[in-house]
């Protein structure tokens, strides 16, 4: 048996019946993504599995390197949303230790019941019925040549939007707060996205699931790109800004945050 399939006999083990759709929704998935896999349309590779593995809070190993699909293997406790931020931060280089704990502070602040989970400056907004209310973050995405993760990332501006806006622009998201707005930086993206405009992404999508503009780092530079996959082993990072050059990146060295979904820009009448 080779190994992909050995992958996905664990995952289905995993699932132990449940619908691909709730699985997804539990755990925080792309519930396309998770078809294409089981469906074998898409190979489950090892940086996948590990993913997978972290998400759905199995042991490590457990999909990466199945000996034997375990039928009872049952994910661990679902981590809080404190718990997982903590996690993610472990993993960015570039972090001071005072860094982190400012915005572990800032997030548990923001998690208090207290304030209807809102971040505390923006507990004046209220979102009504069929409303999602999208954090701003100052992460400064580069679009050019790159810039190092900031030092603090921190809610500044919120947006308040009705559901029916984004359904009718096409846009799809895991879930409602997983969605963040953040601003470009630069001009490699030029003319889809303009320097210093706001972009609102998905950060759900921590893989790639298809040709599409992502958030990514690449040695430890912060990125936004269209990002197309050239074979098992390398991306084809695309600025739309045909002045800047196209690269070649090694997938094991690229690191992906979020998904773009949509431009939130403002022009001149």
């Amino acid at each position: 048996m080779d190994i992909n399939k050995q992958r996905v006999d664990a995952l289905k083990a995993v699932m132990a019946g449940a619908s691909q759709k709730d699985f997804a929704n539990q755990h925080g998935l792309d519930a396309s993504y998770l078809s294409q896999i089981l469906n074998g349309h898409r190979n489950l590779g090892e940086k996948a599995a590990a993913n997978l593995e972290e998400k759905i809070g199995l042991p490590s190993g457990s999909l990466v390197n199945p000996a034997t699909p375990e039928k009872n293997a049952q994910p661990k406790a679902t981590l809080s949303a404190i718990e997982q931020l903590k996690m993610s931060l472990a993993k960015v280089k570039g972090f001071s230790s005072e860094a982190r704990e400012r915005i572990v502070a800032a997030a548990e602040e923001s998690d208090d019941e207290s304030s209807n989970y809102l971040p505390v400056n923006a507990s004046s907004l209220r979102p009504m019925s069929e409303e999602i209310l999208i954090p701003h973050y100052d992460i400064r995405a580069a679009m050019g040549d790159g810039q190092l993760p900031p030092e603090y990332t921190e809610v500044v501006r919120n947006l308040v939007v009705r559901e029916e806006i984004l359904r009718e622009k096409g846009v799809t998201y895991t879930s409602a707060t997983s969605l963040a707005m953040i601003n470009g930086w630069g001009q490699s993206m030029e003319g889809t996205i303009n320097d210093k405009d706001l972009v609102i992404v998905d950060k759900g999508v921590r893989d790639f699931i298809g040709e599409g503009i992502y958030v990514l780092t690449w040695h430890q530079d912060l990125y936004i790109k269209r990002v197309m996959r050239l074979d098992e082993e390398n991306y084809r990072l695309i600025s739309d800004n045909q002045h800047y050059e196209n690269q070649t990146a090694r997938i094991d060295d690229v690191t992906i945050h979020a998904k773009v979904l949509l431009i939130w820009n403002a022009r001149k009448a």
